[in-house]
């Protein structure tokens, strides 16, 4: 058995006490492998253990890895800001874009999607700690976004990066918080918003314990970054 095999039963095995110390079922949490700047080889390996769902940061980087699994059913997601400019590489292409942090880049999918005629699926990047060094919506300048009709794009969640130095129980409150905006949100606009996606390799337990539907873990299964 391969080190990223016995680390991925490790995380799984962790899940699963995360969702019975909060009364949840563990089959409403979906791990994504954190792959970015990591060997193919290891890749390999997380595939070989049922590992589906992958998140890259960086297009140009995705690009590179997907022409080498194109024969492999990964859902890649893309959870790094997306620039303007490189909407047009991915449209179609990623399971979910998690990163999707102002209305201009919303506009921009969108219409690269009708031009595709196609629904892409993706999450609103919420900054709940209104850090001015984090991408995504603050405030509630994310409203706006219900106000407006985007026939091309399947709003799924939210997703939200609380601040690194904190420990583990401090960002509990960060994950509350967007929960508690997504729960607003479902009941103001009278939509269905399913998935929030946060928690990473030093909190994923407590995102679980707050609901998390999809956490990104890269150093825990994969061990430190090239």
């Amino acid at each position: 058995m391969s080190e990223v095999t016995e680390n991925l039963l490790k995380i799984h095995q962790r899940i699963e006490t995360a969702c019975v110390r909060c009364g949840r079922n563990s089959s409403e949490v979906n791990l994504i492998a954190v792959s970015k700047l990591q060997d193919l080889e290891k890749i390999r390996q997380a595939l070989l253990a049922s590992q589906t769902n992958f998140g890259e940061n960086y297009v140009q980087e995705w690009q590179e890895k997907a022409g080498k699994f194109l024969s492999e059913k990964i859902q890649w997601h893309l959870i790094g800001h997306l620039q303007k400019n490189k909407c047009k590489l991915i449209t179609g292409k990623m399971f979910r874009i998690h990163s999707v942090d102002s209305l201009e880049l919303l506009e921009i999918l969108n219409r690269k999607a009708g031009e595709k005629n196609i629904s892409e699926k993706i999450l609103l990047q919420i900054n709940v700690a209104g850090e001015s060094s984090k991408e995504g919506f603050s405030g509630d300048s994310f409203e706006k976004v219900f106000s407006n009709n985007y026939s091309n794009i399947q709003i799924m969640g939210l997703m939200t990066m609380p601040p690194l130095a904190n420990t583990p129980e401090q960002n509990r409150s960060h994950f509350q918080a967007l929960r508690k905006i997504r729960d607003g949100l479902q009941k103001k606009y009278s939509v269905q918003l399913p998935e929030l996606s946060m928690g990473t390799s030093s909190d994923f337990e407590i995102a679980v314990e707050e609901g998390a539907n999809w956490i990104r873990v890269g150093s825990e299964i994969f061990g430190r970054r090239n």
